[in-house]
């Protein structure tokens, strides 16, 4: 077996146990493989084992990971996630390759991606990425500004509006891990109560994916547990 199987194998039995602490089905949590850093290579390795939904966060690095994958593998049918900070000038090519969008966190860039999805493919599934520890590095919506760009966001063609993205600061134990998850959950369940149609909860990485899940996410985004550290001096 190799290395990202085995890893594979370990993070799914990581989301059965959480899932089972707190009496929740596994299948209702989708893996999401976070493959930025990594070559064309680990994500067909990942696919090989069964894999399908990649997330990637440097655009043209998965622009070009994409083709490479399709050139060797036109087998190998996946799931592409764009889930880094949007630029104005990168929407078009987002809009036009990827199939989520985790990052959408203002109405500029969430209109230009509906403007530039091509007519031929399905609307584009988006989240709305909440900065719920309000930290200045780091992208996403204010909580209190949530309602209005939910609300425009559901309304624009060529988008499904689907849910929460959130990336709280890091915290060492587990009660501390679910405190930011669950306001995550609760913006989520009020924007529900308004009667928007959200399914989908995109919280939770290698080193708290049992809080996230306990506070209700439905995917989690796990990188360096399937695929190792990380080397951004390539």
């Amino acid at each position: 077996m190799s290395p990202i199987s085995h890893n594979l194998q370990a993070v799914t039995a990581r989301i059965d146990a959480a899932c089972r602490a707190v009496l929740r089905n596994p299948q209702t949590v989708t893996l999401l493989a976070v493959s930025k850093t990594f070559g064309p290579e680990a994500v067909i390795e990942a696919g090989d084992a069964g894999q399908r939904a990649f997330g990637e966060n440097y655009l043209q690095e998965a622009l070009d990971k994409m083709a490479a994958v399709r050139a060797a593998r036109p087998d190998l049918l996946l799931e592409w996630h764009f889930i880094g900070p949007i630029q104005s000038n990168k929407t078009r090519p987002i809009a036009e390759h990827f199939d989520w969008v985790h990052s959408v966190d203002r109405e500029k860039i969430a209109q230009r991606l509906s403007e530039q999805r091509p007519a031929h493919l399905p609307p584009l599934n988006v989240c709305l990425q909440v900065n719920i520890s309000g930290e200045e590095s780091k992208s996403g919506v204010a909580p209190e500004e949530l309602g209005p760009l939910a609300n425009t966001v559901a309304a624009l063609p060529r988008l499904t509006l689907r849910g929460l993205m959130a990336i709280p600061e890091p915290a060492e134990d587990f009660d501390s891990q679910r405190a930011p998850l669950r306001r995550v959950r609760q913006l989520w369940e009020s924007l529900r109560v308004q009667g928007l149609a959200l399914d989908t909860l995109s919280m939770g990485m290698s080193a708290d994916l049992e809080a996230a899940i306990a506070e209700g996410a439905t995917m989690v985004r796990i990188g360096t547990a399937i695929f190792g550290k990380r080397d951004y001096a390539k």
